[in-house]
């Protein structure tokens, strides 16, 4: 399959604050005086949300973002998701978001994810959901080269992947990758669509307070992400 990098989300959009407070909800990733690894930071724009609640926050993707050093007080590393340069149980929590359906081997990072925790520690991360109605990521396709392809997700796994920028994930798919890098305790939820790029205007406030109002939702095809929170054993 050829993924493309993903496009990081801008400082003030909503699925950035929606990520924070659910991370906080969903576990104990807000815990102060630990040492949180982001997995996949892009521009830093979501790392900036965690530098306040933890000791350290170090912020890792194949390439740093120029906007991440100069705006964020973390520290930054170079690296690939399935190669990570630091000592094993070295973390306390790992975030990474919307970063799986990008790397080459998404079972190697969770391995990796999984050997650098603590025992004990916490991840929280999140894949695009297969059933949500757009296609987020775009897909190599003549006749249509933008994203948001309509239902273009549903496809079969092998259909999707031949044409798809980045892989896509059902529930069950993300739970048995997290199972088989290494985490017995694994619970995964649908995230509502923030609707933040909507348009007009208008029916962006329209649908932010009607439909999709809440942070989550039990019905998948109102989901743009699933967010999963695993704990490696103690």
């Amino acid at each position: 399959m050829n993924v493309a990098l993903g496009k990081p989300a801008e400082t003030g959009e909503k699925i950035l604050s929606r990520r924070y407070t659910l991370a906080g909800r969903l576990s104990r990733i807000l815990k102060r005086g630990g040492r949180l690894l982001d997995a996949g930071c892009g521009n830093g724009a979501q790392t900036a949300l965690f530098v306040q609640d933890f000791k350290q926050v170090i912020g890792v993707d194949v390439q740093v973002h120029p906007m991440a050093q100069s705006t964020v007080d973390a520290g930054w590393v170079a690296a690939a998701g399935e190669y990570l340069p630091f000592k094993s149980e070295s973390m306390d929590a790992i975030t990474s978001f919307e970063v799986l359906e990008h790397v080459n081997d998404p079972h190697e990072a969770v391995r990796e994810f999984y050997r650098v925790l603590k025992p004990g520690g916490q991840a929280v991360i999140s894949v695009p959901n297969k059933w949500w109605v757009f296609e987020t990521h775009g897909a190599y396709l003549p006749l249509l080269p933008w994203n948001r392809v309509p239902f273009f997700s549903w496809l079969p796994t092998p259909l999707h992947e031949r044409w798809a920028k980045a892989r896509i994930y059902t529930r069950r798919r993300l739970y048995n990758l997290l199972r088989d890098g290494g985490f017995s305790k694994v619970r995964i939820w649908y995230i509502m669509a923030p609707m933040d790029r909507a348009r007009p205007a208008l029916l962006r406030t329209f649908l932010q307070k009607t439909l999709f109002s809440q942070d989550m939702t039990r019905i998948p095809f109102l989901a743009v992400n699933l967010m999963a929170v695993v704990q490696k054993d103690k």
